[in-house]
């Protein structure tokens, strides 16, 4: 099985949101379906567009991933996104 950490932002691009999943395209729909819900960060801040993912084959190291990930300056982050989409 696959697992993916991906980072997601909304359409101004000001907020930056890292998950983790086994199914990116549903996980994206449900972050689109959800803009807008109060209930979760990724809803609030609408964020929906997709940036970056990276493939894991091990939950463990997918997870100890996007905490190393979240952990991170924006700055790092930004210059991680732009090394694989940089439009």
């Amino acid at each position: 099985m696959s697992y993916y950490v991906y980072i997601t932002t909304n359409p101004a691009r000001k907020v930056l949101y890292i998950g983790i999943t086994n199914d990116l395209t549903s996980r994206m729909a449900q972050h689109y379906t959800n803009r807008g819900s109060a209930q979760t960060f990724a809803g609030k801040y609408f964020c929906y567009n997709l940036l970056y993912f990276e493939e894991h084959q091990d939950s463990k190291a997918a997870i100890a991933r996007e905490k190393e990930l979240k952990g991170w300056t924006r700055a790092k982050k930004d210059v991680l996104i732009a090394t694989e989409n940089p439009d």
